[in-house]
């Protein structure tokens, strides 16, 4: 698949995305939602700035989603549309977007999953109108992904956790 470098916003996609991302957070009370694309770049981030390392971070989503996808063909499904990380106190929902885009909501003990998803789905509903306009308009519709999608996941595995 073509990296981010391959398509751009103009500035009243990303006004729209910020503003379909914003209205996402305030009716979930989720604390952040990023946009990773599918090759580990950022795209977007939305509410609280995340403590870590947001470059690290997306590398490991793209690569993350990528696992999952895989998972899901081994059972007998297409894909997984949507994944859940529960943790403790931080959790995680992450959504497929335009088949080019990975929403990652970041959300603590304010909200429940059972929100988070309700409200995800209006917001993914959202993104990928907004994301399928963008890319009919530019030509940079949805393809496979590259066989270097992977490409530098363990060298931020490493990073982290070396």
């Amino acid at each position: 698949m073509a990296g981010a470098a391959s398509w751009s916003f103009s500035e009243n996609d990303f006004k729209l995305i910020q503003q379909h991302l914003q209205a996402f957070l305030r009716d979930s009370n989720a604390r952040c939602a990023l946009l990773v694309d599918r090759t580990g770049q950022l795209v977007a981030t939305v509410g609280e700035t995340p403590q870590f390392d947001s470059t690290a971070f997306a590398s490991l989503t793209a690569a993350d989603f990528s696992a999952n996808d895989q998972l899901a063909k081994m059972i007998g499904e297409a894909e997984f549309a949507s994944l859940v990380h529960q943790g403790e106190k931080e959790s995680m929902f992450l959504a497929d977007i335009a088949k080019r885009v990975i929403l990652v909501v970041l959300f603590d003990q304010r909200t429940t999953l059972g929100l988070v998803k309700l409200k995800g789905k209006g917001a993914v509903e959202h993104l990928n109108k907004v994301f399928a306009d963008m890319f009919n308009r530019v030509g940079a519709g949805p393809s496979a992904p590259q066989k270097g999608l992977l490409e530098g996941a363990d060298d931020e595995i490493d990073k982290l956790f070396g």
